[in-house]
C-alpha cells in the first residue's frame, strides 16, 4: 500500500475541517478521489514540512498528479469546470476576502479572533495583522487602483456581482447532488471550499452570508458534502485522516 501524501493546513473550526478555502479544497478533493492523505494541523505557517525546502501549504495539483476526480467528465463538462472556476475567482473570491478580512467588524470580532486563538504565543500578537495586510494587498491587485478612488461604490458593485454569482451557482446546481450529477468532481471541491466557510462562520456582518442561506439547495449541498466526506465532531478531522500538531 502506498504511503499517504502529507498535507499541512490550517486546523478546523466553524464546523469545518479547515477554515482556509485553499486547504479545504485540497481536503475535499482528496476525500472525493479517495487519495491517502496524512493531515498535519498548522498553527505556525512560517515553519517548513520537515527538512523540505518547499513552504506550506501544498496545493491541489499536488494531489491531482495521481488522483483525478474528473476522469469521467466530458469535454463540455471540462469546459464548464474552467468557466465556473474563473467565475468564482473573479466575482466571488474578492468579496469573500472583503467579507472575512476587510470588513472591520467581521475581521476584529471573527477572523482575527480565530487566528489569534489558533496560533501559539507570540505569533498570535502580530501574525494575524500581517495576514490582514497581505489580504488587503491581494484585494487591491484584484480590484486595481479603482478601489482607492471610490471604494464605497466599488464595494456595492462587487457585492452585487457576488450575489448574482451565488444565484447562478444555485441555478446551475438545481436539484442535483453534485454539479455534474451523482459523482463529485474538482468543481465541487472548489465550490464547496468557497461556500462552506461563508455558510458556517459566525459573522457579525453577514449580508453575503444571508443571501447564501436563502439559497436552500446550496446550503443542502454543503451540508451533504460535510456529512458524507467529513464525518467528524467539532471541526476536527475524522478518524482515518490522521493529524499531527505542528
Amino acid at each position: 500500500m502506498a504511503a499517504p501524501m502529507e498535507l499541512f493546513c490550517w486546523a478546523g473550526g466553524w464546523g469545518l475541517p479547515s477554515v482556509d478555502p485553499d486547504c479545504l479544497a485540497v481536503l475535499t478533493y482528496a476525500r472525493f478521489t479517495g487519495a491517502p492523505l496524512k493531515v498535519h494541523k498548522v498553527t505556525n505557517p512560517w515553519r517548513r514540512a520537515g527538512a523540505q525546502d518547499n513552504p506550506w501549504p501544498h496545493t491541489v495539483p499536488f494531489i491531482r498528479q495521481k488522483y483525478n476526480a474528473d476522469y469521467d467528465l466530458s469535454a463540455r463538462q471540462g469546459a464548464d469546470t474552467l468557466a465556473f472556476v474563473s467565475l468564482l475567482e473573479e466575482k466571488l473570491l474578492p468579496v469573500l476576502i472583503h467579507t472575512f478580512w476587510v470588513d472591520a467588524k467581521n475581521y476584529v470580532e471573527h477572523t482575527r479572533k480565530w487566528y489569534a486563538e489558533a496560533m501559539p504565543f507570540p505569533l498570535n500578537f502580530f501574525l494575524p495583522n500581517r495576514m490582514h495586510k497581505r489580504q488587503l494587498q491581494r484585494l487591491q491587485l484584484m480590484w486595481g487602483d479603482s478601489c482607492l478612488e471610490d471604494e464605497e461604490e466599488l464595494e456595492k458593485e462587487m457585492y452585487r456581482e457576488a450575489l448574482e454569482c451565488l444565484t447562478l451557482l444555485s441555478q446551475r446546481l438545481g436539484d442535483q447532488k453534485f454539479f455534474f450529477g451523482d459523482s463529485p468532481a474538482s468543481l465541487d471541491a472548489f465550490v464547496f471550499s468557497h461556500l462552506a466557510p461563508l455558510l458556517k462562520a459566525r459573522l457579525p456582518n453577514g449580508k453575503l452570508q444571508q443571501h447564501l442561506k436563502s439559497l436552500q439547495n446550496l446550503c443542502d449541498y454543503c451540508t451533504s458534502i460535510l456529512s458524507l466526506y467529513f464525518p467528524w465532531d467539532g471541526g476536527e478531522l475524522a478518524v482515518g485522516a490522521p493529524t499531527a500538531a505542528w
